[in-house]
């Protein structure tokens, strides 16, 4: 039975995109290769994580990559991963932690072979996400960095998401849309420091969510698997449906919307969720 899995060709990936014909969405998760999900049903059991993509591009045409926050990408890895996808399968790749998280005086040099590295995905990349720590607060210095990276990533599709509420200002969406960056739309637990959900749209080229869940005591504890460990309500996903992103599609040419609650496989099980809602009230 599993060999015949692997034997299904993955559908046309156009078959996978929802919503309507003016803005589509690609709806994916925040990594694909955890070795719970096989345990929890997604992939068949004892799926090696090789096989993992090929599974995954069955339900979903686009991916958010993790393992370039992590690490450093490699061009030759990079370009045998893009030889695995059909025509139309879409990457969102992470800026490298080196540039968010753990910044220092050689970030142009670190900028600089990150992209080098991702050079392999330039005609199937649908953004690169910089994802900025809670501690990233706006003052004077960060600003003047933040300022720089961007200036760094100009011509690329770079999406922003912003961890700390001080970012929540006009003057700085007015600033990412100058810059035709878009800003992400963040779902996330109640928080008087976190980023809030706004369905703020910053660049008509597209707009970008992250679905985090809402589990406040995991995302205090520190705890990554208990931080993102929530299953989303087919109503919770609705509201979204009827609310902002009815608001965001109708100012942007195409949405991009990842799952990050990974633990037991919840974030395919909302995501193909979300696709069928969509589908529903297209």
């Amino acid at each position: 039975m599993r060999d015949q899995q692997f034997m299904f060709q993955p559908p046309s990936v156009s078959n996978l995109v929802v919503g309507d014909g003016r803005c589509p969405l690609l709806i994916g998760t925040s990594g694909y290769s955890y070795t719970e999900w096989s345990d929890s049903g997604f992939y068949p059991t004892d799926t090696r994580t090789g096989d993992m993509l090929g599974l995954y591009m069955q339900f979903f045409p686009v991916v958010e990559l993790n393992y370039t926050w992590y690490q450093m990408p490699r061009a030759e890895a990079v370009a045998r991963m893009r030889a695995r996808v059909p025509d139309g399968f879409l990457f969102a790749a992470k800026l490298v932690r080196t540039l968010t998280h753990e910044r220092s005086d050689e970030w142009r040099k670190h900028l600089g072979q990150y992209l080098q590295g991702i050079a392999p995905l330039k005609d199937r990349l649908a953004a690169i996400l910089v994802q900025l720590p809670p501690d990233f607060i706006r003052d004077e210095p960060n600003r003047r960095y933040l300022a720089g990276l961007l200036d760094g990533l100009h011509g690329l599709p770079v999406a922003v998401e912003f961890r700390h509420v001080s970012w929540a200002l006009d003057s700085v969406f007015a600033e990412l849309e100058r810059r035709r960056v878009t800003l992400v739309t963040v779902d996330v637990p109640s928080s008087p420091e976190l980023f809030p959900p706004l369905d703020v749209v910053t660049n008509s080229e597209f707009f970008y969510a992250r679905f985090h869940g809402r589990n406040i005591d995991g995302w205090n504890s520190g705890n990554m698997q208990k931080k993102f460990d929530y299953d989303y309500s087919s109503s919770e996903l609705r509201e979204w449906v009827m609310g902002p992103l009815r608001n965001m599609m109708s100012h942007a040419s195409r949405g991009i919307l990842f799952f990050n609650n990974h633990v037991r496989a919840q974030a395919p099980r909302n995501a193909k969720e979300l696709q069928r809602i969509v589908q529903d009230c297209a």
